[in-house]
């Protein structure tokens, strides 16, 4: 086998182990996302959730600038301008809307039925209302919860074992569900 031969062998075989990891991660289109991200509270409470939330979309290839762009309307607590909040969102023609809270989830479950909406946490999503089944939430809506009555009853078991198994005091947080 010549040499030239070779050499393209071994670069066709160590390609698709190369290239691989590469296509785990999000394809450029050519298409910069739009995320709308519709804060309860300011900017300045949120900063340490909204750096992780840019930590997490990082580590999944989404770069801000680069192939996405993030929304902000903050409602500084003032719940009655959050319809107000997501029209504007909505006319920056996002391509889905991260909301949090009982109230955020509840207006911008209101103002749209084709916009995906991510729920980054709710309290008792079956009891607000918010859906209406956990295994089967509304179409355009996903997200977590965390107030389930039938966990209630594990959660301190939970917490106890965790204890017994001398994991760092954190204390017992609640267990979330993937809607």
């Amino acid at each position: 086998m010549k040499r030239r031969e070779f050499i393209t062998l071994l670069g066709g075989a160590a390609a698709p182990a190369i290239l691989w990891p590469l296509a785990a991660r999000p394809q450029p289109t050519g298409k910069v996302a739009r995320i709308g991200f519709l804060g309860s509270a300011t900017a300045v409470g949120s900063a340490k959730s909204v750096e992780a939330f840019r930590t997490g979309l990082r580590d999944l290839g989404y770069v801000e600038g680069k192939n996405i762009v993030i929304e902000f309307q903050w409602a500084e607590g003032r719940y009655e301008r959050l319809p107000a909040l997501l029209a504007e969102l909505m006319r920056r023609n996002v391509d889905v809307l991260v909301v949090h809270g009982t109230p955020g989830t509840r207006a911008a479950k209101q103002a749209t039925t084709t916009i995906p909406i991510v729920v980054a946490i709710v309290g008792d999503a079956l009891a607000s209302g918010i859906v209406t089944s956990l295994a089967r939430p509304e179409a355009n809506l996903t997200g977590s919860t965390y107030f389930l009555t039938e966990l209630n009853v594990k959660r301190p078991r939970t917490a106890q074992g965790s204890l017994s198994l001398r994991r760092p005091r954190r204390g017992p947080f609640p267990i979330p569900i993937i809607l």
